[in-house]
């Protein structure tokens, strides 16, 4: 393999890597101003909720606890957790080939 091709491949694996990070970070501090109780009308808050409501779209209220800090902590934790494993494992297998 030349070395230009390698190191797109591994440009790519990281690209890929710090995207899956910035989801995960997303949906992370989601958890963090829904557990402190920030402030909803605040814009920033707005983006992140809308953020990692929408990254979360298919783990949102999947689970069915009593508490809602439960349900949110489990159902975007869950996205949080899978896209930095799907995305640090497709950036190791990148960087390997």
């Amino acid at each position: 393999m030349s070395p230009r091709y390698r190191n797109g491949a591994n440009q790519a694996g990281t690209v890929i890597a710090i995207v899956a990070d910035i989801m995960a970070l997303i949906l992370g501090l989601w958890i963090l101003m829904y557990l402190l109780d920030a402030n909803r009308a605040n814009d920033f808050v707005q983006f992140i909720h809308d953020a990692a409501r929408w990254l979360a779209g298919w783990s949102h209220d999947l689970f069915t606890f009593d508490e809602a800090w439960a349900r949110v902590v489990a159902g975007y934790g869950l996205a949080a957790v899978v896209y930095l494993f799907v995305g640090h494992a497709i950036a190791g297998r990148i960087h390997r080939h």
